[in-house]
């Protein structure tokens, strides 16, 4: 659809942290709905980035007014793009009397079209990805496909902790230990990410889990930047060989709202697996979330992971929610 005329599309590096402020809010407002989460650490953030005019991204403009916003961060010659929210043209005038307004779909598709163009033509960019979580599936999977992406459906699953076992029981063979995570467990952790997600489906959608060192930046954005809500060590384990003290596998947890946990990372070692120890684990870290006096725990797989999700059904995930995870690579690299 045609854009109104008084909408434009700007470089969010022009804009401080104030005027998209009730942008901001509005979108916490669909995170807390549409996922019990809540947002208002992650627009903190963005904010300091805002009022340090460093963001990368575009910003909607309808007649002075930001009503939509679109970011990404580099990382080294990858692009990951944040986020992409709008509402629709008008609706921050109070309605006005615009002949074509556009939808909120129809200016994020936009914002996203502006962001493929600037970072497809920069150099030094030879992957991006995008996991728009807050989106559903399908919603924006036409514009990444004909900007040369490819799309991976993840699923959304909620299990609700009224009524598990406050103390689940943990069964290890003698040659394995359990106990919390600690902060030096970062290093050994990030190890055990890159050979666990070794040919992985997320390893295609996301390089980090391809390496330790990557691996590690993952580690370090979920446990140090709250990168996924305020991580919890108490929810947090980790299961040891007594001998080696590798870790053979882990469960890490963060809270994303007053009523509600998330699974950030579950893995184990491919020699320990189809032993039990993931539905340990979760059950480990579901418990310590009821504990905390949380209602519900919730966690991301990919479709393609078939037998994860069997896992997790069998222990009382539901999908509720659908969403896209997209990567473009340049034909240089293959």
């Amino acid at each position: 659809m045609t854009p109104g005329v008084s909408l434009e599309i700007l470089d969010l590096r022009h804009f401080t942290a104030p005027l998209l402020r009730p942008l901001l809010e509005i979108e916490g407002d669909v995170w807390q709905e549409r996922l019990h989460w809540d947002y208002r650490t992650s627009t903190r953030l963005l904010m300091q980035y805002l009022d340090s005019r460093m963001l990368p991204g575009y910003a909607a403009v309808d007649a002075g007014r930001v009503t939509g916003y679109a970011f990404c961060v580099y990382e080294e010659t990858k692009a990951v793009i944040g986020d992409v929210f709008a509402i629709p043209h008008g609706a921050m005038n109070g309605g006005g009397v615009d002949q074509r307004p556009q939808t909120a779909l129809e200016i994020e598709t936009t914002l996203l079209r502006h962001l493929f163009e600037t970072l497809q033509n920069s150099p030094h960019v030879d992957r991006i990805e995008s996991q728009l979580l807050l989106h559903p599936s399908g919603a924006h999977a036409r514009a990444f496909r004909e900007a040369g992406f490819e799309v991976y459906r993840r699923l959304f699953l909620v299990q609700p902790l009224a009524g598990m076992p406050s103390a689940p029981p943990v069964d290890l063979p003698p040659e394995l230990e359990m106990r919390v995570w600690r902060d030096d467990d970062l290093n050994s952790a990030g190890r055990l990410i890159s050979e666990a997600y070794a040919e992985h489906p997320d390893s295609v959608i996301n390089d980090q889990y391809r390496s330790p060192h990557g691996s590690l930046r993952f580690l370090h954005n979920i446990v140090r930047y709250s990168g996924c809500g305020v991580f919890s060590p108490q929810v947090s384990h980790i299961v040891l060989e007594r001998a080696t003290r590798d870790i053979v596998g882990l469960v890490l947890g963060s809270r994303v709202s007053g009523t509600s946990g998330h699974i950030t990372q579950l893995c184990v070692r491919p020699h320990y697996r189809r032993r039990g120890l993931g539905r340990m684990l979760l059950g480990v870290a579901a418990a310590a979330f009821l504990r905390q006096g949380l209602s519900e725990v919730s966690l991301t797989v990919t479709e393609a992971n078939s037998r994860a999700i069997e896992l997790y059904q069998s222990e009382g995930y539901e999908c509720q929610h659908t969403f896209d995870a997209a990567v473009w690579k340049r034909n240089s690299i293959g």
